[in-house]
């Protein structure tokens, strides 16, 4: 039975928990509601694309301006986490907001997740100084506000509570904060859900049968994942690493790279691939004739606009990647569409993030029961293909990916890209 102290934790938990949830659920819903407003505005006069490129101008200024102090993003709240650093400056949540939205409003293709993980966090890290918590519990509510901006911002509780458990340290999951995150990320999808916001729904995918013919087909679609994913994680590193080489100023690098992004725009000759890109993820698990290269479209684009500086997140440009890819291989291995979409858009993600445990329950909620085993194979052969890389340099390695003995000292992806280099 819990003793008294437990009974105090557990509801000191509960409490900081609800309390870190409401504001990631209220900062989400105001977040998704602005963004759409964005997304209408750019698909109803698709000229302002075209002013992409000033928009990055100004975007870079006020960031190099104001945004020093946050500019790592993710990788600046998986730092704090380990290293119990100063506060994250709560500025950091309306910045990456108005950013995003801009990014948005003017056709950069990015995603939603770094915004909703970021705003979560600094939340969650005025609320632990406020409060005068201790340095565990504030580290426990750090890893609650990811969890609660990620469960809130894609209405995927259970899927959110685990990512804010997962991403921070490779092959261990952090069951310290296992009740806060948890009440964070419900509390939070609730005040979303609450305040009226209604999430894309997802088609619900029919059983299908675990054969061995299966199971190596399911091995095939894994190497296919991982060789795009791979491909994402460097193209993007390349860009980043190469501009700010060649161009020291961030409102410059993001004028560049939202030409770039013009000018592929008009090649294409479709806003497809601007933005979050969510109707061409529906449309992947029913249209025997999406475009056989609609995942690369997406995934240039997406790592020009992330590479060149612009905010967002990689999130959903990479369930479009991954619904895309998936809709391919499926048709090419006779698989069913929608299963091949399904299982594609959460395996591109869960490798890219280190996440497959996360992002195999996301497709549980987004997609009904039926997806497993298949999404759970897929995802774990993705993430370790992949490597040790991923989309969070700061991302910590306790031990290698294949297994061994654990490293003397805690390694970070970053580590692993300057070996590589």
């Amino acid at each position: 039975m819990i003793d008294r102290e437990g009974w105090k934790r557990l509801g000191q938990w509960v409490a900081l928990g609800a309390l870190v949830g409401v504001a990631c659920g209220a900062a989400s819903a105001l977040f998704l509601w602005l963004l759409d407003l964005a997304t209408d505005f750019r698909t109803e006069h698709e000229v302002v694309v075209f002013t992409l490129p000033l928009a990055g101008l100004v975007i870079g200024a006020i960031y190099e301006r104001w945004g020093a102090s946050i500019e790592g993003g993710n990788n600046l709240v998986i730092d704090t986490i380990h290293d119990q650093g100063p506060q994250l400056p709560l500025r950091m949540a309306p910045m990456v907001l108005v950013g995003t939205v801009l990014t948005h409003l003017f056709g950069g293709s990015a995603g939603r997740e770094g915004t909703a993980v970021q705003m979560g966090a600094s939340l969650a890290d005025a609320i632990a100084f406020r409060l005068r918590v201790d340095g565990p519990v504030r580290r426990q509510l750090l890893a609650a506000g990811v969890a609660g901006g990620f469960g809130s911002v894609f209405g995927t509780p259970i899927a959110g509570c685990v990512f804010g458990l997962e991403f921070v340290v490779l092959g261990r999951l952090e069951y310290d904060a296992l009740v806060p995150a948890l009440v964070a990320s419900i509390v939070g999808d609730l005040v979303t859900r609450g305040i009226g916001i209604v999430h894309t729904p997802y088609p619900t995918l029919a059983p299908l049968a675990l054969t061995p013919m299966l199971l190596a087909q399911w091995v095939l679609f894994a190497i296919a994942i991982a060789a795009t994913t791979t491909a994402f994680i460097e193209l993007t590193h390349r860009i980043k690493t190469t501009l700010k080489a060649r161009v020291t100023r961030l409102p410059f690098r993001m004028f560049l790279g939202g030409a770039a992004v013009v000018v592929l725009w008009q090649l294409l000759g479709t806003s497809e691939y601007l933005g979050l890109g969510v109707p061409t993820i529906v449309r992947a698990f029913s249209d025997p004739s999406l475009p056989v290269y609609a995942f690369a479209a997406k995934l240039l684009l997406t790592a020009i606009t992330i590479g060149a500086g612009f905010l967002g997140g990689e999130v959903t440009p990479l369930f479009f990647v991954g619904a895309a890819l998936g809709s391919v291989l499926a048709r090419a291995m006779g698989l069913p569409i929608d299963v091949g979409a399904g299982v594609g858009l959460a395996a591109v993600f869960a490798a890219a993030s280190n996440a497959p445990l996360a992002l195999s329950i996301m497709a549980v909620e987004l997609l009904g029961a039926s997806v497993l085993p298949h999404v759970v194979i897929v995802a774990v052969l993705a993430y370790l293909l992949t490597g040790h890389r991923g989309i969070y340099p700061s991302q910590r390695l306790a031990r290698p990916k294949w297994g061994g003995a654990p490293w003397a000292t805690i390694r970070t992806l970053r580590d692993h890209d300057d070996e590589r280099a």
